[in-house]
Order: C-alpha cells, then sequence, then structure tokens
C-alpha cells in the first residue's frame, strides 16, 4: 500500500479526494499498488465529512511520516507550499501539484531537488487542468525541437468572449453572468487581466525551450478592453477574438506574450468555445498537434493531480520528469515582433481613409454602417513599434486587437 498525504482541501483538494476514491479500482491497477489517502491538510475542521478522521493541521505530521511517499499539493499560493513542497522532496517524498503559481516561479529548482532526491516533482494540473500537456511535452514531443506554443489557456476569459460573441454583450455584463454561474471568481482579476494565462504559458515555454521563462518577463494583456462594438466588426469579418498565450521562436529570437487575438475559421483554435481550453504546439518534426479539452474545474483538475499520483506511484525512487534549467531565458523586446492589427478609428471612410492609408500604408477597411463617425481596417504586417508609432500619428485610435 502505498500512502499519500493531500495539502489543502479545498475545491481541487476535494476532488483529489473524491477522484481516488472513486475509481480507487482502476487507479490502484494502474499503480501496481493499493494507493490510500493517509492524511489531509487543512486549517479547518469538516465534521460529518468522512474525510474528518484524516484531517490534520500540522504539515510535520506528514512530513515525519515514513510511510508517505507521496504528497499532493493543492493549496495554491507561493507560501506556505513552496516551503512545504521543498521540505517533502528533501525528505525524498515525491510531490504533484495543481499550484501554477508555484510552479511558474520556482519549478526550475523543485525540479533539480526532485532529481537530486530520486523523487518526482509533477504538475501536469497546473497548465490544462484536465488537459494532459505536460507529461506530452516531457516524454512524447522530446524528440521535436518545438518553435511555437500557442493556447486558449483560461476558461473563464474563453467563456467571457464566446458569450460576448454569441449574444452582442457587453464585457461586464458577462462577467457578472460569469460569476454568478460559478465560472469566474468574486475577483476575476487573474483570470481577465491575463495573469492566470501568462503562468500557465511560462512554466510550458520553460519546458519546451530547457530554460527558465519569468512570467514577469511575459507582455500581459487581458480582455477588459473588449467591447460589444469590437465584436461587431470581428464578426462582419466572419472571425472571433480569443485570449490566446503564446510562445514563438523566429529567426533564433523568442517571444512570448498573453493578449487577445482575432483568430479566422481556418484556425483549430477558433472552434474553441466556452469553458474548454485548447493548446497548440508546433515542433520542426513532428508538426502542428493540438491538445483540447476542459481546462479548469473541480473534476477535470483533480483527475490531472490523481493521474500523477499514478505515475509517481509507478515510479517510486526513480525520476521521470525532465528539468529546465534556472538559467534565464531571454525574451525578445516584444516591440519587434511582427503581426496583423485590427484598428478601429475615429473619423468617416470617405474623407479620413486616404490619411490611415498615408499613414499605415495599405489597409483593408471594414465599415459597419451603425457604428457612426468611425471605422475599422486590418493592417498589413508590422511590428509592434511600427503600429504604435502610427497610432500614434493618425492619433484617433479608438481600439486596436491583434490578428493571429
Amino acid at each position: 500500500m502505498i500512502q499519500v498525504a493531500v495539502l489543502g482541501y479545498g475545491t481541487v483538494g476535494s476532488g483529489v479526494v473524491e477522484v481516488i476514491n472513486t475509481n480507487s479500482s482502476s487507479i490502484n491497477k494502474k499503480a501496481g499498488e493499493e494507493i490510500n489517502i493517509k492524511y489531509v491538510l487543512d486549517l479547518r475542521d469538516f465534521p460529518g465529512d468522512p474525510v474528518q478522521e484524516k484531517i490534520v493541521h500540522d504539515f510535520d505530521i506528514i512530513l515525519n511520516d515514513p510511510e508517505i511517499r507521496i504528497i499532493a499539493e493543492v493549496m495554491g499560493g507561493v507560501e506556505p507550499a513552496y516551503t512545504f513542497t521543498k521540505k517533502a522532496l528533501l525528505a525524498g517524498k515525491s510531490v504533484c501539484t495543481s499550484n501554477k503559481e508555484l510552479v511558474a516561479r520556482h519549478g526550475a529548482e523543485l525540479l533539480q531537488i526532485a532529481r537530486e532526491n530520486n523523487s518526482n516533482y509533477l504538475f501536469e494540473a497546473s497548465c490544462g487542468g484536465g488537459i494532459p500537456i505536460i507529461r506530452p511535452l516531457n516524454s512524447s514531443l522530446t524528440a521535436d525541437e518545438i518553435d511555437e506554443i500557442t493556447g486558449i489557456l483560461n476558461g473563464t476569459t474563453n467563456y467571457i468572449l464566446t458569450e460576448m460573441f454569441e449574444k452582442g454583450s457587453d464585457f461586464a455584463d458577462v462577467l457578472k453572468e460569469a460569476q454568478d454561474k460559478g465560472y469566474a471568481e468574486r475577483n476575476p482579476e487573474a483570470d481577465v487581466e491575463g495573469y492566470d494565462a501568462c503562468r500557465k504559458i511560462a512554466i510550458l515555454s520553460s519546458l519546451a525551450f530547457g530554460r527558465q521563462v519569468s512570467f514577469e518577463d511575459i507582455y500581459t494583456e487581458g480582455i477588459t478592453g473588449i467591447t460589444a462594438a469590437d465584436i461587431k466588426y470581428v464578426k462582419a469579418m466572419g472571425k472571433t477574438v480569443k485570449l490566446l498565450a503564446y510562445s514563438r521562436k523566429v529567426d533564433g529570437n523568442i517571444y512570448a506574450m498573453v493578449a487577445p487575438e482575432i483568430v479566422g475559421v481556418d484556425d483549430p483554435l477558433y472552434s474553441v468555445n466556452g469553458v474548454f481550453n485548447a493548446i497548440f504546439v508546433h515542433g520542426n518534426v513532428l508538426g502542428d498537434a493540438m491538445f483540447y479539452g476542459s481546462g479548469a474545474g473541480k473534476l477535470p483538475t483533480a483527475s490531472a493531480v490523481a493521474a500523477d499520483i499514478v505515475d509517481e506511484a509507478r515510479h517510486l525512487n526513480k525520476n521521470i520528469m525532465s528539468f529546465w534549467s534556472p538559467e534565464k531565458l531571454e525574451l525578445a523586446d516584444i516591440s519587434s515582433s511582427a503581426k496583423k492589427f485590427f484598428v478601429r478609428v475615429k473619423g468617416n471612410p470617405e474623407t479620413d481613409l486616404e490619411k490611415v492609408r498615408t499613414i499605415f500604408g495599405m489597409v483593408q477597411p471594414i465599415v459597419l454602417p451603425e457604428q457612426e463617425g468611425e471605422f475599422g481596417f486590418i493592417t498589413d504586417v508590422m511590428s509592434e513599434a511600427a503600429y504604435k508609432e502610427k497610432a500614434e500619428q493618425y492619433g484617433e485610435v479608438i481600439n486596436r486587437i491583434r490578428v493571429r
């Protein structure tokens, strides 16, 4: 029997307990040995819940118990999760986690400690919820040179943008609806400002490129500036808008960004709607691959944590996870990255389109009769710096969205 401890009995922690109890027969068969949850660490008690008999309030009870071989850290936040994880790995215990913030900040160090102590630090649930992506990057795709990872990595923002697109509603109205349905937190900042997706792409990029990609270095823009009027223009183009997180190698430089982008019908990410997530990977040998599924939620995330527990149970005293170097990967200045831009400007297309073309070059105008006093256009490919300079020169830009 392999004894396991779960740190945190919140949404994901209770889900891990539920998954292991519900699917115990198949999980034990796949692990090759019976998996048993011996302890659950939480500050609270849960009277009436069968888990109460396993509840402990002192991490040292878990740390000092030689029977505990695997710990599932689902507390969230950096501390005390970092301290607990480091102590566990130094003691030779394996740890798995859904904690993207901790992995993004300390992943390289914790992977190295696990390697030195013949244990494992696994974090499949940290980037795509129930979508398997870490394991493929770590094993199936190791023969490839990955040159692009692009993902819809946040279910809340994807739900909001999908609802705005389908109903023509404003951001604030859809956000409230998402909160009422439990798809968005009361404080949704981490989701709607892109911070959650930023941490996830930092982890995926670190694994793909083998060096530390600091999330603080990634240009991040959320969806709060997207309006119902923007969506009308995008619909008129026959396209949609997604919050995309990407890292891409171009001519030896690596660019990373989180921002809304306009996506066409031929793009595999076009049809990823609602709370679903998808991760597109391009390798120099593989070509294109996409991983799709439920990117968040109690049971999908808990399922990924439970899968890591099984993997660690099958590889006790044997390190299986590749690691990325703590050496920092210097990202290229985003101002030199290039793409097309959709731009909304004040003015009349009959009198002001010539001015637009003088400044921006050849553009594809988009005019909506109901949007009086303004019009839109799509530029040719240009750098971020060039766009900024031209927008300042025009002077009456309402909004701009990048075009994938």
